[in-house]
């Protein structure tokens, strides 16, 4: 991947929207909820998390340090989503469930109740602002039962639904780290990010975050270690890809 001259995110401060009528108003009541509670609350300072680490930009460094502010539930149906495809309206979502402003450096994954469909991905990430405030977000399908976004965990005993979810949360969320919006950050010459340069690929069948708990997820694109070979390859047989198992 190469530098285009923009801004990373030093560090990301999470908070999670579960948006649709099908989310319970006792979030302890749903195993996905709080387990990606847990996958953000020990993604900071992880290994994983430093597998991006090496990207800088105009405002400094990706570090691994980040800081879940927890997550909230709106029970109004996902509507105008058309198909994952209007990111003015998970915009306006975020922006609705937006009590202050998370350091400049907000994300904000909005998790909805609706099934993949005929979409073509799993997830995605964009940019914004919200009261003149630049924030980044990310949308997530419903991915209970779709085999085209399952990683297929079979060791660490979280529900399918919630496999699925972290999985591609955690692309996601390296790729706003590395690459945040425009101008645009780090990608490479077919534009693709870091997550995108690795998906679909496992080096160990779960990764240990720091809290102990063990998730399946990608590795994410190491220019680093793709030039010293130190990592695992890419489904084109590059080997840049780090998990930090």
């Amino acid at each position: 991947m190469t530098y285009h001259g923009g801004a990373i995110m030093p560090t990301a401060n999470i908070k999670a929207v579960f948006w649709g009528t099908s989310w319970p108003a006792d979030s302890k009541n749903d195993p996905k909820i709080t387990g990606l509670d847990s996958f953000y609350t020990g993604f900071s300072k992880s290994n994983y998390a430093r597998t991006s680490d090496e990207y800088t930009g105009s405002n400094g460094q990706v570090g691994a340090t980040t800081a879940y502010q927890g997550h909230v539930i709106d029970n109004s149906a996902a509507t105008g989503i058309q198909g994952g495809n209007n990111a003015n309206a998970v915009l306006t979502e975020v922006c609705n469930n937006i009590t202050a402003d998370l350091g400049g450096n907000g994300y904000y994954p909005v998790y909805t109740d609706q099934k993949r469909g005929n979409a073509g991905f799993c997830a995605w990430h964009s940019q914004g602002t919200c009261r003149g405030v630049t924030v980044q977000f990310a949308f997530f399908f419903n991915l209970d039962g779709d085999a085209g976004c399952d990683p297929q965990d079979t060791t660490t005993g979280h529900p399918q639904g919630l496999a699925a979810l972290a999985n591609v949360s955690a692309h996601e969320l390296s790729e706003a780290r590395s690459d945040p919006g425009t101008p645009g950050a780090w990608y490479d010459a077919s534009g693709q990010e870091n997550g995108d340069k690795c998906a679909w690929t496992f080096n160990v069948p779960a990764v240990t975050f720091s809290d102990g708990n063990k998730w399946k997820v990608q590795g994410e694109w190491s220019n680093a270690a793709y030039n010293t070979t130190a990592a695992y390859p890419n489904r084109s047989g590059q080997k840049g890809c780090l998990d930090g198992h």
